[in-house]
């Protein structure tokens, strides 16, 4: 539920302080290490252990494309590659909760 608040918030502060202050947000990295933090807290385990489950998540999902296998993360988003021509070409559909928290989407409805 957080990150819905978070999608919410995002959206507001777009409509109340404009795009080029909501974009300058965007322009922050979260890195690795953050992220297993955040995480670890989230989820209340230790980060060693948040680590190694992000870095074989990230695995599964490189070599899963690598053998041209779409990879869905349900309410994120879809990843893909395909050839095209004489290279292959990656794709990233994002979910419509996602969609949402940028104000992409026509079609989803509520949380």
């Amino acid at each position: 539920m957080r990150l819905a608040r978070e999608e919410t918030a995002y959206c507001h502060l777009s409509q109340e302080r404009g795009e080029k202050e909501a974009n300058s947000i965007m322009q922050t990295r979260i890195d690795r290490a953050t992220l297993v933090r955040r995480v670890a807290q989230r989820a209340q385990r230790d980060e060693a252990t948040v680590g190694d489950i992000i870095d074989a998540t990230l695995e599964e999902i490189y070599e899963a494309l690598r053998q041209g296998e779409p990879v869905s993360l349900r309410q994120f988003g879809s990843f893909y590659v395909r050839p095209q021509s004489a290279q292959w070409v990656f794709r990233f559909n994002p979910a419509q909760r996602l969609r949402r928290a940028f104000g992409w989407s026509s079609t989803a409805q509520g949380e």
